[in-house]
């Protein structure tokens, strides 16, 4: 795994020396800053050099290079550095900006990482959002999409269950449950019942009836069976039968 520079990404770090803290003051917050521990100072700038050659600060203008200036002090907490490439004793560009506070040195960001930092986190405010919302999302093939959030889930909770009101049943309904009861109990009657609660049940007495005796009994066949009448001349069934005048009277004689 390959190592990290700390110089690389500079914004997300900072750095103290306790021991300047309390005789912090603008005289000396500049030797403070160049400090060979601090990971903002570069050691190939100007004022190393200048410290190295126990020079005054003046020396600086007549040098060209990478330089570090106080730019503004706020005492006792706040102190300024400004980062800045000399090309003359009247032109300089400005590079990066440190700002100390209470001791502690953390560099100032630039305008491409401000804009960077908050549109990062405005997108990730949206994902958070959309993340959550599709935590509450609820699918089913016969219901389709719908929406379940926590505190609805919470209300059906608490709410009481409202009991339904049992509809009566109707006549033709009572009629036909009594009517089917008494069907059951005619095919299928008990053989057991129970006087009271808690009682041992006791047999139930079927009355049969007397048998008749075999001999008495005609069967139906020959109750029902008739000797059949005497067959007749058989007539045509295209002759029409014929018409009889009725017999004369015939006077009686004396």
């Amino acid at each position: 795994m390959a190592s990290v520079d700390l110089r690389d990404n500079l914004l997300g770090i900072s750095w103290v020396d306790s021991g300047w803290v309390p005789i912090l003051n603008p005289s000396n917050v500049l030797e403070y800053f160049c400090e060979r521990s601090n990971p903002f100072y570069e050691r190939t700038s100007n004022n190393e050099m200048v410290k190295m050659q126990r020079l005054t600060l003046d020396h600086l203008n007549q040098m060209v290079g990478v330089e570090y200036i106080l730019l503004h002090a706020q005492e006792p907490i706040l102190y300024i550095i400004r980062k800045q490439q000399r090309q003359s004793p009247t032109q300089v560009i400005p590079l990066a900006d440190y700002y100390i506070i209470a001791g502690v040195v953390y560099q100032a960001p630039d305008l491409g990482s401000v804009i960077s930092s908050r549109l990062l986190s405005a997108v990730h405010g949206i994902q958070s959002a959309f993340d959550e919302a599709m935590s509450f999302c609820r699918y089913h093939p016969s219901k389709g999409y719908w929406w379940q959030f926590k505190d609805q889930e919470e209300k059906e909770r608490v709410k009481p269950k409202s009991k339904r009101k049992e509809e009566p049943s109707s006549l033709f309904q009572r009629q036909r449950v009594d009517t089917l009861l008494l069907d059951l109990r005619n095919k299928f009657p008990p053989t057991f019942y129970q006087q009271k609660p808690g009682e041992k049940p006791v047999p139930v007495e079927v009355k049969k009836e007397p048998e008749v005796p075999p001999e008495t009994v005609k069967p139906q066949e020959e109750r029902e069976t008739k000797p059949p009448a005497p067959p007749g001349p058989a007539r045509p069934a295209s002759q029409p039968t014929p018409n009889k005048p009725p017999p004369e009277k015939r006077a009686r004689l004396q």
